[in-house]
């Protein structure tokens, strides 16, 4: 049986004067697919067994090659753009024909030159394409632990659960909407940390730090934040989470924390409702 997307060995039927004809066996010829002549080893007869990768050309003829491509059905790669176009965005491949990652099979608009994360599958007129919806083809068998520092490639951000991310660009993990902060964005690689290892082996991360090493660096970059709002931050921790989150990137949670650190050093004071740095303190 012929396996669109997949390396398989198959064997010589036919020879012509452009290339030769392979099928699983002299009884599934109908099943035939050509290896151009320039991809043909030298030597070649009718009854040898090829490995060949099986996609299809320019035409939408299926089509055989002896080159192996930078991805395959089952797995997941980074390839970089070589041209967008009206249909979506044609990556390389590894094969004279570009791979097609369509629009509707992009999590963000993608750009010529960037590199994106994408597997494979087959589309309604049986033509292989590119997704960045990478979710099934991620692999839940980490080597990971609780608490290891890990890096991935934020492959889909969703509103109700967060940033799904592929860990090495092969391991399923979710940084959950609670543990987001700052700004992250599709295609963007994260440091993390593993803060659990569900029964089924997917990954949950954080990219805050524990929560009294994290309330230290929050404290630094409100002090930086109050900085550029020339010492006089306009609201307090009594403003609405939306608008610290915004402003900031904290949570409500961890920007009282940070006005609490600082308020203890003696860093900042509360006037009304601004925030003000604390005159020769730093």
């Amino acid at each position: 049986m012929i396996k669109l997307g997949e390396k398989q060995v198959l064997e010589i039927v036919k020879k012509v004067d452009f290339g030769v004809y392979l099928a699983p066996d002299q009884e599934h010829m109908d099943e035939r697919v050509l290896l151009p002549i320039k991809q043909v080893p030298e030597g070649s007869q009718v009854g040898d067994s090829l490995e060949v990768f099986l996609y299809r050309d320019s035409k939408d003829r299926l089509i055989a090659t002896t080159h192996t491509p930078k991805l395959m059905m089952g797995q997941v790669a980074l390839l970089r753009v070589a041209q967008t176009g009206s249909v979506g965005a044609f990556l390389d491949w590894g094969l004279e024909k570009d791979l097609l990652l369509p629009f509707k099979q992009q999590t963000k608009r993608v750009q010529e030159g960037e590199e994106v994360l994408v597997s494979l599958y087959v589309d309604k007129s049986t033509r292989l394409c590119a997704t960045m919806n990478v979710y099934r083809e991620l692999l839940n068998s980490s080597p990971y632990q609780k608490d290891d520092r890990v890096t991935g490639r934020v492959y889909l951000i969703s509103e109700e659960f967060g940033a799904f991310v592929a860990v090495d660009n092969l391991y399923s993990a979710l940084i959950p909407k609670k543990e987001l902060y700052g700004k992250v964005e599709v295609g963007e690689d994260v440091e993390a940390r593993v803060v659990k290892v569900l029964e089924d082996g997917r990954l949950t991360l954080s990219i805050r730090e524990k929560a009294y090493i994290q309330m230290d660096k929050d404290a630094e970059e409100l002090l930086k934040i109050i900085g550029e709002y020339d010492g006089v931050l306009p609201f307090n921790d009594k403003v609405s989470p939306e608008i610290i989150k915004r402003e900031t990137g904290m949570s409500k949670n961890e920007f009282k924390r940070a006005v609490g650190r600082l308020l203890k050093e003696g860093k900042i004071e509360l006037t009304g409702k601004v925030i003000r740095l604390v005159p020769g303190k730093k």
